[in-house]
């Protein structure tokens, strides 16, 4: 996978990773989200590889879907790491 398909697709799995993240994850910036997204490509791919996924002529489905879930952690634990918060404080 060259470089700008990788930023294309870590782009769309991180907002797709974020979007099925539980809670509230509008937390994190959006370049942490791509990070999340390339991660989620790259390790997702790896998973796919170590569990026998092997390659289809076409689109591989669930390949992208375990990249998607991939994402999902990476964002949650993203999130967690960062530790900010998106509510307000009231005193």
């Amino acid at each position: 996978m060259d470089i700008i398909g990788l930023l294309i697709a870590g782009v769309i799995i991180g907002l797709l990773g974020k979007f099925l993240a539980p809670g509230d994850k509008d937390n994190i910036p959006i370049w942490l989200t791509i990070v999340c997204g390339i991660g989620g490509v790259l390790l997702g791919n790896y998973i796919y590889a170590a569990l026998s996924g092997g390659d289809t002529s076409g689109v591989d489905w669930a390949r992208w879907a375990v990249a998607v879930v991939t994402a999902a952690v990476l964002v949650v634990i993203a999130s967690t790491v960062t530790g900010r918060s998106s509510h307000k404080v009231r005193r």
